[in-house]
């Protein structure tokens, strides 16, 4: 979805004119048809306001470009789940089970997975193929990475 549809669809779901939102935002309306029709994209300031304001991931307002990742458990991001800093900003590079009010919910990678290998074992995965597949893959991710 591009910048200028994400924006609608914000726009609507809070059932606001684009006066209304231009507002809340400190910018004219003219700036919000502008976004909207794709003419324009709001800059990096604006783009921050509206995450915070409408509780939407800057990935998410730019048509989400990128596939995130927990860069802590690997988990896919979405904007449900992506962590938030203790201002209310959201922290795209965690999840929110990993990083919370400012800070990272596993002291040690052990610790990590432990708790993982509990709750994403099955029948068909026992805990030692998840193990054994988390010490693969976890030490990859950047807060664990040993450059």
């Amino acid at each position: 979805m591009e910048t200028k549809d994400v924006l609608v669809e914000i726009r609507g779901k809070h059932n606001l004119t684009q006066e209304q939102m231009a507002e809340k935002l400190y910018v004219t309306r003219q700036a919000v048809s502008r976004w909207e029709t794709g003419e324009t994209i709001p800059n990096t300031e604006t783009l921050k306001r509206i995450s915070r304001e409408f509780g939407v991931s800057i990935n998410t307002l730019l048509g989400s470009p990128q596939k995130l990742i927990c860069q802590c458990c690997g988990m896919p991001l979405e904007d449900e789940n992506i962590s938030r800093e203790t201002d209310g900003a959201f922290n795209e590079e965690y999840c929110k089970w990993c990083y919370a009010e400012g800070k990272f919910v596993y002291s040690s990678l052990e610790e990590l997975m432990d708790f993982l290998g509990k709750h994403m074992s099955s029948d068909q995965w026992p805990e030692e193929a998840v193990r054994a597949f988390l010490q693969q893959t976890l030490p990859t991710l950047r807060h664990w990475r040993q450059d």
